[in-house]
């Protein structure tokens, strides 16, 4: 069974997943599909045919501008912004107000797992890869790979992250997760996972 919260605006047109809660002063627009179990927090904004997979979070006063497409399991923290316009301008060159079909939006694409921290900002067009952290207050201009844990303005790469979102370190030529003992390997700066440190 869903939830809807009093005072949030979820269009009749738009698609909700058994289990998923929709909180105060949230708006779900026209055509968005939401997955299953997903949570979409107070103040958030999720766009015209957003699609979001089963068991992700959309944090408080977070923006998902379409067309973003999220995968299952991700996490928006509160206040990350996900944009959709390359070039943005309120009026046309001429001075005459840009309408809806003056331009055309551009998503962000956020695989399997990822989370986005507080306040950072995805500048479409980019993809999140699966399993990968971006910290709080970073702004991603350019694709990251899955694993990666970025951070900084403009994001940059600063190691890699497990499944469970701990850094991962280097033990005998492998990657490894503290926490899970899951391990992995590196390769053109790509990270594959192989197994569960015994």
């Amino acid at each position: 069974m869903t939830f809807i919260a009093e005072g949030a605006d979820v269009s009749d047109q738009a698609e909700l997943g058994e289990g998923t809660k929709v909180w105060h002063l949230a708006q779900v627009r026209e055509n968005a599909q939401v997955g299953k179990n997903c949570i979409i927090g107070r103040g958030a904004y999720i766009g015209t045919g957003v699609v979001m997979g089963d068991n992700t979070k959309v944090q408080n006063y977070a923006l998902v501008y379409e067309p973003a497409h999220l995968g299952r399991g991700v996490f928006i923290g509160p206040a990350v912004v996900l944009t959709n316009d390359t070039y943005p301008r309120s009026v046309a060159p001429d001075g005459t107000l840009k309408s809806a079909h003056d331009w055309t939006p551009v998503g962000v694409t956020i695989e399997d797992g990822a989370s986005i921290g507080a306040r950072a900002v995805c500048v479409a067009p980019v993809t999140i890869g699966e399993w990968s952290t971006v910290a709080a207050g970073a702004v991603v201009t350019k694709d990251v790979p899955a694993y990666a844990l970025v951070a900084g303005v403009p994001a940059k790469r600063l190691g890699w992250v497990g499944k469970a979102g701990h850094p991962l370190r280097r033990e005998n030529g492998f990657w490894v997760c503290p926490e899970t003992g899951e391990k992995y390997t590196e390769s053109d700066e790509t990270l594959t996972a192989v197994g569960v440190e015994a």
